[in-house]
């Protein structure tokens, strides 16, 4: 997922994107009609306006909990992971849009983002990552010693991410090490110990955001390549289709191998085997010179991720 930024249109080239007209910000949102208008910057800064990456951070910490519970999953610990990833999906994002400031400003895609447009400094966003990263602390600090350990060691990645698009082709694993580090999370958090599942379910993720984000790096090819960044959408080009079908098939045989190292019941088969159904349907039917397609096919992993938990905590109770 590009979670990217520039300063303002004037120290950059004119946005070349032959699909103009088709930013990421929707003018007169939610955000527009019921924020103040000092807020409404830092709300889209923290993509609050389009929640689908905190549901994707979100998920394999859930998913963690999940695996690693007696019965019932922890309601206080998914409540808790929950503002976590709300504060630092945010976080990520307004240090990729820092870092990426002078891309965006020529990305039709992203040109209207709040540091591109001019609507706030690098300086302010600064600040507000700050803000975010303290939120972020707060609740990391509650936890036990061995979760905040692996929080802090997931630090150097989120610090690395945002460069990976200028030195390989294949950002999207940088990222899916970043966007599932919340299943050794979660499972840390109950258990107070790293465990064979948990490693299972980690590696599942991280071919799961191969796929999805490569479906999202193909709204972005054509810019990607005058810019010069690099996706893996760029690198498979033409053969995206049976890779998808790669990534996601590896995502939903280490997710079951998860399952069966921890024991979980039948039901959790149903939930894995309706989750790998959604998958599947991504990979066959994407269509990835379609911008629009590509967005609806990413966004539509939140239902895979309701589906595995689903299946994870079903595999308990019953």
């Amino acid at each position: 997922m590009r979670l990217s930024a520039s300063p303002s249109l004037a120290e950059g080239p004119e946005p070349r994107n032959r699909q103009a007209g088709r930013e990421d910000i929707k003018a007169g949102d939610w955000v527009d009609r019921w924020l103040p208008a000092a807020l409404r910057p830092y709300a889209r800064l923290a993509r609050l306006d389009r929640p689908i990456g905190t549901w994707l951070l979100l998920f394999p910490g859930w998913w963690g909990i999940a695996l690693a519970a007696d019965r019932w999953p922890d309601f206080r610990l998914l409540a808790l992971f929950g503002i976590g990833a709300l504060v630092m999906r945010g976080a990520g994002c307004t240090l990729n849009d820092i870092a990426d400031r002078k891309v965006d400003a020529q990305v039709a895609r992203t040109r209207t983002r709040p540091i591109p447009s001019g609507a706030i400094s690098v300086w302010q966003a600064l600040f507000f990552m700050a803000l975010e990263l303290g939120i972020g602390a707060a609740i990391l600090f509650s936890l036990n010693g061995m979760a905040i350990l692996l929080g802090v060691g997931v630090l150097l990645l989120i610090a690395t991410y945002p460069f990976m698009k200028r030195i390989t082709y294949w950002p999207q694993f940088f990222l899916g090490l970043n966007f599932n580090w919340g299943a050794l999370l979660g499972w840390a958090a109950v258990m107070g110990s790293l465990g064979l599942p948990a490693f299972l379910l980690y590696a599942g993720g991280i071919f799961w955001t191969l796929g999805y984000d490569t479906i999202y790096a193909h709204q972005d090819k054509e810019d990607d390549v005058l810019v010069g960044v690099k996706s893996s959408a760029l690198a498979l080009g033409e053969r995206t289709r049976p890779f998808l079908f790669l990534f996601y098939g590896a995502a939903a045989l280490l997710w079951g191998a998860a399952g069966a190292a921890a024991g979980l019941a039948w039901p959790f088969w149903i939930g894995l085997a309706l989750a790998t159904l959604q998958l599947g349907w991504q990979a066959a039917r994407v269509a990835t010179d379609d911008p629009i397609d590509c967005l609806v096919k990413f966004k539509s992993n939140r239902l895979a991720g309701w589906l595995l938990l689903g299946g994870i905590v079903a595999g308990h109770v019953l």
